[in-house]
């Protein structure tokens, strides 16, 4: 809401859909007439005659009031016709969509049944059956745009049924209706809201249509028999047609540029600044520069990435907060690479990303010092975090085919993130370098071409690419191979050691497996739930670990004789078996 009501279009539109509603809300009170009067002495009459702001119509029928009560009559509509199209094609879209298979078949067949009726035609043949009642005109005209809702639910709830956060609500125990409103709902209602604006704005111009046709109740006030009313005058008193012609146009363009704004609004990222980023501090110290250069003397000069007691929590559901990361201290120098290391759920990567900016709004991160290349991260508005990523902290995640845009060519997404400094043929040209650079054959096919046409390594090394190009100072790479075989880990391990000793970067290195920390890495931090359990050089780690928590993990790793004796066990096994 908060980003919609930054959008010029978004707060015109509900200031005027508002404005409008309140109108309505007031018929009786700001109109002396009722809609239907109708005054001999008041014909035709011109704007500002006494008790008749807007003028008479041909009947002498007071414009201003038909105009207030024709808003109602028209965000009645919308409501009906909306709301029906809505609840009956989510509900349904939600079940099919969810449940799948033969209901899936079924419903997906009758709505697209539906779909092959002419709605206009089936609403003017029933409306002699419903008594010429606009209400229940459009509660049938619902019905005829519940498929569209229909179609869009359920493929974003197939979209999303999968995901791994629906099976673990599964598994906890909790019903289908349960997992339906709470999960898969959630998905799904931003698009829906969307719609919803739209197919209201349809409902107002399809009871305004009928109505200017003749169909429907004369004794209901509406912008389509008014303006059919003027039509009759157009000539004479060309002005009749303006009222009618105006709030329609408001109240139809108040809903469209709303749903405009509304999908704008969701398409933008999460706003950074909305995270509550508190300091622990006396309660009397307030957030002044004297105060702030106090925290940082606690960073060693010359430190490129310098972080001090930084403490990561979420709110639960039942008011306590869970803290996943305590007290973690950790110093990255220019040129160095240094290797986060720890099981899953140990809170590496809630690390990388409190440094980041990247965690969810609800987040709660805390810290003494939190600073790189001498600019404190803390307290930071969204757009000076934006500003430093990318120019002085990059960042490479995991799974490189889930970091790419399926939509727009390798070359579009990473010339875009180089526009800012540079002219767009320099961008082209810098990025079909660095393409070359991380090892890519045919650059200039790789930039053409899209992100499923190229293999999971390949993007990896896009990825890269993308993520050096700026030339950061400091590089954070989340399990840069893990989604990758053996032998291409090896590839982008040594591409990383020699972009970092071209470029002088100091990297971050977030894994789980020490086999990359061993070759690649100068230094090491051990974590387990959250908290910094050791750290130093690698030879010292790997040669004499403190920690029992260090030794375990160290001692989990398979030794070359190990490896061998198994695997002569498993020949001779075989052998015996061919036996």
């Amino acid at each position: 809401m908060r980003r919609l009501l930054r959008k010029p279009t978004g707060i015109g539109s509900l200031i005027v859909l508002a404005g409008l509603i309140t109108l309505g809300l007031l018929a009786p009170v700001l109109s002396p007439h009722d809609a239907n009067y109708s005054s001999l002495d008041f014909i035709n009459a011109p704007v500002g005659s006494p008790g008749y702001l807007l003028g008479g119509d041909q009947y002498g029928r007071d414009i201003w009031a038909r105009v207030l009560e024709s808003i109602n009559v028209s965000l009645i509509s919308a409501l009906i016709g909306a709301g029906v199209g809505i609840v009956v094609g989510t509900a349904f879209g939600l079940i099919a969509g969810y449940i799948g298979k033969r209901t899936d078949s079924i419903t997906s067949w009758t709505f697209n049944l539906i779909m092959t009726f002419p709605a206009l035609v089936l609403v003017l043949v029933l409306s002699p059956i419903t008594g010429s009642d606009y209400r229940i005109m459009m509660a049938i005209f619902g019905l005829f745009l519940a498929p569209g809702i229909f179609r869009l639910v359920r493929n974003q709830v197939v979209a999303v049924r999968n995901e791994l956060y629906v099976d673990a609500a599964r598994v906890s125990g909790l019903n289908n209706g349960r997992i339906l409103s709470r999960h898969i709902f959630y998905v799904v209602r931003g698009p829906i809201i969307i719609s919803g604006a739209f197919l209201a704005a349809a409902a107002i111009g399809v009871q305004a249509g009928l109505a200017f046709l003749g169909v429907g109740s004369t004794q209901t006030p509406s912008f389509g028999a008014m303006t059919a009313d003027a039509f009759v005058n157009i000539y004479r008193y060309p002005l009749q047609l303006v009222w009618a012609a105006l709030f329609l146009a408001l109240l139809n363009g108040s809903f469209v540029l709303l749903g405009n704004a509304y999908r704008d609004a969701l398409a933008e990222p999460g706003s950074a600044g909305t995270r509550r980023r508190q300091r622990k501090s006396d309660p009397t110290s307030g957030e002044s520069a004297v105060g702030a250069s106090v925290q940082e003397a606690g960073a060693p000069a010359g430190t490129l990435l310098a972080v001090r007691n930084l403490r990561v929590s979420y709110p639960q559901a039942d008011g306590s907060v869970k803290q996943v990361v305590r007290g973690v201290s950790l110093d990255v120098n220019p040129g160095e690479i240094v290797g986060v290391v720890g099981e899953s759920g140990s809170g590496k990567t809630q690390t990388a990303f409190s440094i980041l900016g990247l965690l969810p709004p609800d987040a709660q991160v805390t810290a003494d010092v939190m600073s790189v290349a001498g600019d404190s991260l803390l307290g930071k508005e969204s757009n000076a975090l934006r500003r430093m990523r990318g120019n002085v902290i990059s960042y490479i995640p995991q799974e490189p085919m889930s970091n790419l845009d399926p939509s727009f060519t390798i070359g579009s997404q990473l010339v875009g993130n180089l526009t800012k400094s540079m002219s767009r043929r320099e961008a082209t040209a810098t990025v079909l370098a660095l393409l070359e650079r991380v090892g890519i054959a045919d650059p200039l096919r790789v930039y053409r071409s899209y992100p499923h046409q190229i293999s999971g390594g390949m993007a990896q090394r896009v990825l890269i690419a993308g993520a050096v190009a700026p030339r950061p100072k400091l590089l954070i790479a989340d399990e840069p191979t893990t989604a990758l075989d053996v032998t291409v880990q090896a590839e982008i391990l040594d591409l990383l050691r020699d972009l970092q000793g071209e470029l002088g970067m100091g990297v971050l290195l977030v894994t789980h497996n020490f086999g990359v920390v061993a070759d690649l890495c100068d230094r090491v931090l051990v974590m387990r739930q959250g908290e910094l359990v050791e750290e130093g050089d690698v030879r010292s780690i790997f040669h004499n670990p403190s920690h029992p928590y260090t030794q375990q993990l160290i001692g989990s790793i398979l030794d070359e004789d190990t490896v061998r004796q198994d695997a002569r066990w498993i020949a001779e096994g075989t052998l015996e078996e061919i036996r």
